[in-house]
């Protein structure tokens, strides 16, 4: 890890981002043509230059000076439009390759198992998927081409110098390994740096996800104060990040600056005095080279500054790919697709827990047959939500088998397996979109008819059309326009309309408004009506229909049968918890 830490460049990752190219390889081969004529064309005018100045002017021949004029004018105006070009089309092909990975990573995550959220920052994954992307992009549009441009310039201007006068050559070729090896240096230190700001950014980005998330917490419990402090300490952390950045730059530019000045004047002084009295240089080569040696030590200059974006690029790459990298996907190697269940649920000596051997279920059996209602109580951690995780395949037991129609789940494709089971969970999740796009999450083959039927069947029709627009009503972010009982009477419309086989409804009932509360009851008569519908609830009077109670506690199933089974059973866990919900309504 340490030497991928100091290492200047990683050519294995670089390899890596380059295959994305391939869709766009005539672009790319485009922009690389670009580049070479732009070297060309710029060390071309110098050398122009000395001819027009030696050969003409000198000799004080004015027949075809303004050919020399001609050809520069055309070598200039031909750099505008390959520059024009290069810019263009190095930032398009940028742009395209981050599209594809973008929309690769987001494909990728998809697929994550729950516990990969849960244990990730929901700021930092948003900086790898955005912010990390821009730094990608210019690798292709400020960095590589860049890079690469600048190097080849220096050697065709090198190689002109060379061939024009060897003694100049020598003197600006004598400071060239000391901005080379600064430029060494500097490379090195920027990549660390930049690794520490990319890091920072995260943090900030995380850290103010959260707080803008938790908001409404902060401001109840008077935090405001404290997390206030907190910035202020990551933000500074932050500015530290990159002022260490502009330190390195502050140093390593004016050193640069100070050479290629050095240079210049040595250059104008040896080929100036040489001119007029030994003669090894000529006035048009003396002009050339003031023009070419800011052409050699730009550059330089550029390739520092360029591959600072090259390196924040590829720090921000290799972030990216850590994430394609990460194999926390549930293994969808099933084959099997069924329209339809018939909704037969086996839970046979399911052993499962989240952190290695903490068992949260600890060998759990039992059936719902097709139709039943089957309910789930026990007090919290006792594994209820648990088993709504295992059933979508959220998570993978350890061991045992869970079966729907006699058939282990692991057997089902996801798709097929998930489109058949439909959550109303207790948090319910609504985007800043209208009504009617988060009940039908953009599903086509949902009709708006089919909603507004489905809607009066579940009896909710009359609260989504009292609100403005109805069912193209926004409800903003996180459903913050709506109660939390009208947003879990969309959560169940939105159950509803797929059709499921099997129900889930988890603590669906455990946080509304006595008048939410019967509707929900309503819609819950409504729609576990001839389909497998699993239960969970802390509240025993919504449950009392179910044609069969499951009593958890501590992972285990304690206790099972029906309302008035349970009830009957002297100190039994159910009766407990029944009796003394009872009484505190009863006191209330």
């Amino acid at each position: 890890m340490a030497k991928e830490k100091t290492s200047v460049f990683d050519v294995t990752l670089f390899k890596r981002l380059l295959k994305f190219i391939k869709p766009y390889k005539t672009v790319f081969i485009g922009s690389l043509f670009l580049v070479v004529g732009l070297a060309i064309f710029g060390a071309l005018r110098p050398y122009i230059l000395q001819q027009a100045i030696d050969v003409k002017i000198k000799e004080k021949i004015y027949d075809g000076f303004l050919l020399y004029m001609a050809v520069m004018v055309g070598l200039l105006i031909l750099e505008v439009i390959f520059q024009l070009l290069f810019i263009y089309y190095a930032n398009w092909l940028g742009q395209s390759v981050v599209k594809d990975i973008r929309v690769k990573l987001f494909d990728h995550m998809l697929a994550f198992k729950m516990k990969y959220y849960n244990d990730s920052s929901v700021g930092v994954l948003i900086t790898r998927a955005v912010t990390d992307m821009e730094r990608i992009a210019d690798i292709f549009g400020q960095g590589l081409f860049m890079i690469f441009s600048d190097i080849l310039k220096m050697l065709v201007v090198g190689a002109i110098m060379l061939v024009m006068n060897v003694k100049l050559s020598l003197i600006v070729f004598t400071t060239l390994p000391i901005i080379i090896f600064a430029t060494k240096i500097f490379q090195k230190y920027m990549k660390k740096a930049f690794e520490d700001v990319r890091t920072e950014v995260s943090n900030l980005n995380s850290f103010v996800q959260e707080r803008v998330t938790g908001m409404k917490i902060l401001q109840l419990f008077t935090r405001e104060n404290t997390e206030y402090k907190k910035f202020k300490a990551i933000n500074e952390r932050h500015k530290k990040g990159w002022l260490k950045t502009v330190w390195y730059n502050s140093i390593f530019f004016p050193i640069a600056e100070l050479l290629s000045s050095l240079t210049l004047g040595a250059v104008v002084w040896f080929g100036g005095l040489s001119a007029v009295t030994s003669g090894i240089a000529t006035e048009g080569q003396l002009f050339a080279f003031v023009m070419m040696i800011p052409m050699m030590f730009r550059p330089l200059n550029q390739i520092a500054n360029k591959f600072n974006t090259l390196q924040m690029g590829m720090v921000a790459a290799d972030r990216v790919f850590k994430v394609l990298d990460t194999t926390s996907q549930i293994d969808d190697s099933g084959h099997k697709e069924k329209a339809q269940f018939r909704g037969d649920i086996a839970f046979k000596d399911v052993r499962f827990s989240y952190v290695k051997n903490e068992e949260v279920l600890k060998g759990i059996s039992f059936e719902a047959k097709t139709g039943e209602t089957i309910a789930i109580v026990g007090a919290t951690g006792a594994g209820k939500s648990t088993i709504i995780n295992l059933l979508n395949r959220f998570y993978d037991i350890d061991s045992g088998e869970i079966a729907i129609d006699n058939q282990n789940i692991k057997d089902f494709t996801l798709t097929s397996l998930r489109s058949q089971i439909a959550v109303v969970l207790q948090d319910v999740f609504l985007f800043a979109d209208t009504i009617m796009s988060n009940i039908t999450l953009n599903d086509t083959s949902i009709s708006r008819e089919q909603v507004i039927n489905a809607s009066k069947e579940i009896g909710i029709h009359d609260f989504i059309s009292s609100l403005p627009n109805g069912y193209d009503y926004n409800v903003k972010e996180r459903g913050v326009m709506l109660s939390s009982g009208q947003r879990q009477l969309i959560s169940f419309l939105r159950a509803y309309v797929t059709n499921p086989s099997i129900l889930v409804l988890d603590e669906a009932t455990s946080s509304v408004d006595s008048y939410s509360e019967q509707l929900i009851q309503d819609a819950t008569d409504k729609i576990t009506t001839g389909r497998t519908s699993i239960i969970i609830a802390h509240r025993l009077a919504t449950i009392q229909k179910a044609d069969k109670i499951i009593v958890m506690d501590a992972g285990k199933i304690v206790e099972q049968g029906t309302h008035n089974e349970l009830l009957k059973k002297e100190d039994g866990y159910y009766r407990n918890l029944y009796e003394v919900q009872f009484l505190k309504a009863d006191v209330a």
